[in-house]
């Protein structure tokens, strides 16, 4: 049986390569290919945007077909319409969308009383893995060590830091056994006369650099040695491969709210 799944902000650089990778699966079957109602790409083949040739589905603003799972990569605002559509017919829902306000993220949570959510800031396998070594350098790594983190992306993402940067410092803090999302030990780039680094701080830094998919390094410096670790991505087929993954994961889950360190991991 073939999971029927929706992608909504289908016209964007991921809807399109979700499209096509899911065309490629026989175990899929995309059934809906969502946008907002002012989006130019209305009304288009999906398949013919894609660049994989006519599929017989129009992009459009809203679906009566069924499906199992709808994933999503588009703007925060989008995620909460497609969510009461996933709420409304219990359906579970895969959120690639990054850079939600507490509000959002408020709302997200309270879905997954209703549904299985499965909410990640970065959709690769081995970013999902650096996440996990991440924490564990952390652990080993006392505040003896300083934590740089630095993240480059292309000039039209809208958030900065990257939801991935975000999560890499969650993970320093955790390790740590500090309390993740607290920015009390966390400086957003350097400007002036700064004084010297204080011990246990967190250094985040962003690029925008011309087409860069996704590049996230985290170094641990002490006098005497850095350790670094890091992860490209050369194409969107990685965060897509992922998603699609996810969906094939989350159709069959309680309601929830699960990242992809439940797929990879447990």
């Amino acid at each position: 049986m073939t999971l029927g799944i929706a992608i909504a902000g289908a016209a964007g650089r991921m809807g399109r390569r979700l499209i096509a990778l899911a065309a490629e699966d026989p175990a899929l079957s995309c059934v809906a290919a969502l946008e907002q109602s002012e989006n130019p790409a209305l009304g288009k083949d999906a398949g013919e945007l894609a660049g994989v040739g006519p599929l017989s589905l129009a992009v459009a603003d809203q679906t009566d077909a069924a499906f199992d799972v709808l994933i999503e990569f588009a703007l925060p605002a989008g995620t909460m319409q497609w969510l009461e559509v996933c709420r409304s017919r219990k359906c579970a829902m895969v959120i690639g969308t990054t850079g939600h306000d507490d509000g959002q993220q408020d709302h997200i949570k309270q879905a997954a009383t209703d549904i299985a959510i499965l909410k990640a800031p970065n959709m690769s396998v081995g970013v999902n893995v650096m996440l996990r070594l991440t924490r564990m350098l952390a652990k080993a790594l006392d505040e003896a060590y300083d934590v740089e983190i630095t993240e480059a992306h292309h000039r039209f993402k809208a958030d900065a830091p990257s939801g991935t940067a975000l999560a890499l410092r969650d993970e320093v803090l955790t390790g740590r056994d500090a309390q993740a999302g607290d920015d009390a030990a966390v400086v957003y780039g350097r400007h002036g006369k700064t004084g010297r680094r204080p011990p246990g701080q967190i250094g985040i830094h962003s690029l925008r650099l011309g087409d860069v998919v996704g590049r996230h390094t985290v170094a641990f410096g002490a006098l005497g040695e850095t350790v670094t670790i890091g992860h490209s991505a050369h194409s969107r087929d990685t965060f897509a491969a992922g998603a699609l993954r996810a969906a094939k994961w989350i159709a069959t889950r309680p309601p929830g709210l699960y990242d992809m360190q439940d797929v990879l991991f447990g």
